[in-house]
């Protein structure tokens, strides 16, 4: 609930209390936008709720609530509409003052969260050994614009990558290496990140039919877990090799991170397991031990069990997220632990989640998070694969999408006789290509599915990236020609005259409103939606209101109101991870 929306929603509570007594207070006036601007900004619906309790038509509760409503501040008189609305209409004056007062604020009047706290991203997640593919896209992606988002709002945020980077994949790898390459287990850059993948494929076919070479990697497990020299030194390098490769990713997408994987959490999985047995949680089933869940059965309806050291004495992924858990709470002293991964992952985080509330490691202040994605489809519908069948290399994707924005621009420029450099071009296919590939996806609503399509996303028309950073240079343009730098436009008044400077004022000053809601229910898309309605909304004052042509003072205030979309366009585009273009 934005500002605005906060003071009038306390007005009507106080206007209930003052016609119809005490016992009214903390009564949800039911404040909510206007169904249709032509009613006005803001309509109360709390007189049709009260109707039966006050034994009055809801016209004639409206009616007493509004001889006692003050808003003469903020509104114009309130009107009484259909069976009982009071629909309000904010004054030209307030919200003059209201983008008056924001001009000279770099937080465009977000405030920042009243008791920031220390939360955890936890998104991205790649595999060592293993090249970082489509499915990566969207936990990257959504985790670090979730990340942005409150850390703009002035929370301490950590933000982790929890790399795959231990376990009986390293024996098989290191065990089948030592077989046919061995220089890769000694030498630092031996092999590419291509070829690693290779010889990890033909090491699990390997696992996977010879029960001899099984028990060889298990044995280098075990080598591994004691800390021998050897093959601890080949497991530093492979992490290495596979480490270099996701930071070219990760520059490309301009993703920061703080990596601690599995192996962080290592020494810590006895102690989950023993400190499980000492709360009366383990239960040994099979050889196994267990912990039984409420609310999860199997197939045949009986309790499911959520196994944390495995027959062999064996710890598994559900071990080291309950590890990495409670370091979490204990030691990083998190107070909202956010996990960005698909929603296949949702019954294994609900498990994890219980499990840890039975032992008694999440305080009261504590909240758990998981933060489901759907899928990248295929423009067939299907999942997003390669022609012949293979998961798409998120490299590839990315190279993809800023070759698609090069031919594009290069088409532009000749249609438009434009002659630009080659550094240029290149930037603009750079920022245009990743930001596209960053919008398509965080304009979805992150629990659906979506189709992945290069023409949709480069499109200058639409729900696109591109169309918004077109907005934005076009309102750099506008100072170039003029002559102006925004900066110096000093505290001017705005004046709101003609009915478009009045739509994109009210919502210029919906921003703080928008990114509180994505600060809490973690969906991205609200933001997007944001950008592209004021984006359209400049467009149709650009198009019915002169601005250089314009007679002073309404010359420099529209002026202002160009620079307010731009730096509302950079700052809501920044929290997405988007680069802005002042030309295109």
């Amino acid at each position: 609930m934005n500002a605005t929306q906060e003071k009038l929603k306390a007005q009507v509570e106080q206007a209930l209390i003052a016609a119809f007594g005490a016992d009214f207070a903390g009564v949800d006036p039911i404040l909510v936008p206007a169904s249709n601007p032509k009613f006005g900004d803001y309509q109360a619906n709390v007189a049709l709720s009260l109707s039966k309790k006050l034994g009055k038509q809801p016209r004639a509760i409206a009616g007493a609530i509004v001889e006692k409503l003050d808003v003469s501040e903020i509104c114009e008189p309130p009107e009484i509409a259909g069976p009982g609305f009071i629909n309000l209409k904010l004054k030209t004056a307030y919200l003059e003052a209201q983008l008056n007062a924001i001009q000279a604020d770099p937080r465009l009047g977000v405030p920042a969260a009243q008791t920031p706290k220390r939360e955890i991203v936890d998104f991205s997640s790649p595999n060592i050994a293993k090249e970082m593919h489509v499915g990566h896209l969207r936990s990257t992606i959504i985790g670090d614009s979730i990340a942005r988002i409150l850390e703009f709002q002035g929370h301490d945020v950590l933000r982790l990558n929890h790399i795959g980077d231990w376990g009986t994949q390293f024996g098989m790898l290191i065990a089948y290496l030592r077989e046919v390459f061995p220089d890769a287990l000694t030498t630092a850059n031996a092999l590419d990140i291509g070829d690693l993948v290779s010889f990890y494929r033909k090491a699990k076919l390997r696992f996977d039919t010879d029960e001899a070479f099984q028990e060889t990697a298990r044995q280098e497990v075990v080598r591994l877990q004691a800390g021998a020299e050897d093959t601890l030194h080949a497991w530093k390098l492979l992490c290495e090799q596979s480490r270099r490769e996701f930071q070219i990713i990760y520059e490309l997408l301009d993703i920061k991170l703080i990596e601690r994987g599995e192996s962080f959490y290592n020494p810590l999985l006895a102690s989950v397991v023993e400190d499980l047995d000492k709360s009366g949680l383990l239960v040994e089933n099979q050889g196994a031990k267990c912990v039984f869940l409420e609310g999860f059965t199997n197939r045949e309806g009986e309790p499911l069990p959520l196994i944390v050291q495995k027959s062999d004495g064996g710890y598994n992924y559900a071990t080291t997220d309950l590890a990495s858990l409670r370091y979490r709470i204990q030691q990083d002293e998190a107070k909202r632990i956010i996990y960005v991964t698909d929603a296949g992952q949702g019954n294994h985080f609900a498990q994890i989640f219980q499990v840890a509330r039975k032992a008694g490691w999440i305080p009261d202040d504590v909240e758990l998070v998981h933060v489901p994605f759907g899928l990248v489809l295929g423009e067939d519908g299907k999942k997003f694969k390669t022609r012949s069948g293979d998961t798409v290399r998120l490299r590839d994707l990315l190279d993809e999408a800023v070759s698609r924005a090069h031919a594009d621009l290069k088409t532009r420029l000749q249609k438009e006789e434009r002659q630009e450099t080659e550094k240029f071009i290149n930037e603009v296919a750079r920022v245009v290509g990743i930001s596209a590939v960053k919008y398509a996806d965080l304009s979805q609503n992150r629990t659906s599915n979506y189709i992945f399509s290069y023409d949709k996303m480069l499109d200058l028309k639409g729900n696109t990236a591109p169309y918004m950073l077109y907005v934005y240079a076009r309102i750099h343009g506008i100072s170039r020609k003029g002559d102006i730098n925004f900066k110096e436009l000093g505290n001017n008044a705005v004046l709101l005259q003609h009915e478009t400077e009045l739509v994109l004022a009210k919502y210029l000053l919906q921003l703080d409103e928008v990114i509180s809601s994505v600060e809490q229910d973690l969906l991205p898309n609200r933001l997007c939606e944001y950008l592209f309605e004021l984006s359209q909304k400049f467009n149709q004052f650009y198009d019915r209101c002169p601005i250089l042509q314009a007679q002073e003072p309404q010359r420099t205030s529209r002026l202002i109101l160009c620079d307010l979309t731009a730096r509302t366009l950079k700052l809501g585009l920044s929290l997405l991870g988007i680069q802005v273009l002042e030309r295109m």
